[in-house]
């Protein structure tokens, strides 16, 4: 038996497109993340050291937008699937103030594996936080 909001390996074909996610990059989502995940760099939750390291404000540090990316992922394809590869590169920086906007679609689907790949980007006001590939086994 499937959950509802999961995605099934048959319903799903290449060039399908995943909805779109607007996460709001707020100060707390920044210090939660970092707190969460152990990292306490300054640059993550003090503002004035951000600014000595050249930066306008603290920054998300790269667990939390892999946790933003592995969010994106299974709310389209629902809490079955099974990951196999997640890989992502870092761009513009998330500040707080700005909004990060995932996009992504299916451009991979191996019957033999019931193996999909998806290629995302999550955006925001300066372009791309963070691109990249995830793999997943669906039932």
């Amino acid at each position: 038996m499937t959950s509802k909001n999961t995605k099934r390996f048959e319903d799903v074909r290449p060039g399908e497109v995943l909805p779109q996610l607007a996460v709001p990059i707020t100060v707390s989502l920044i210090n939660g993340g970092a707190i969460a995940t152990r990292d306490y760099f300054p640059g993550h939750h003090d503002m004035e050291a951000a600014r000595l390291l050249g930066s306008p404000h603290i920054f998300m540090n790269i667990l939390t937008t892999n946790g933003l990316v592995q969010r994106f992922i299974e709310d389209w394809a629902g809490p079955l699937a099974q990951f196999l590869s997640l890989k992502i590169k870092l761009g513009a920086p998330n500040y707080p103030g700005d909004c990060m906007t995932f996009t992504g679609s299916v451009t991979g689907h191996d019957a033999d594996t019931r193996t999909v790949e998806i290629t995302f980007s999550g955006k925001n006001s300066m372009g791309n936080h963070v691109t990249g590939t995830v793999a997943l086994v669906l039932p």
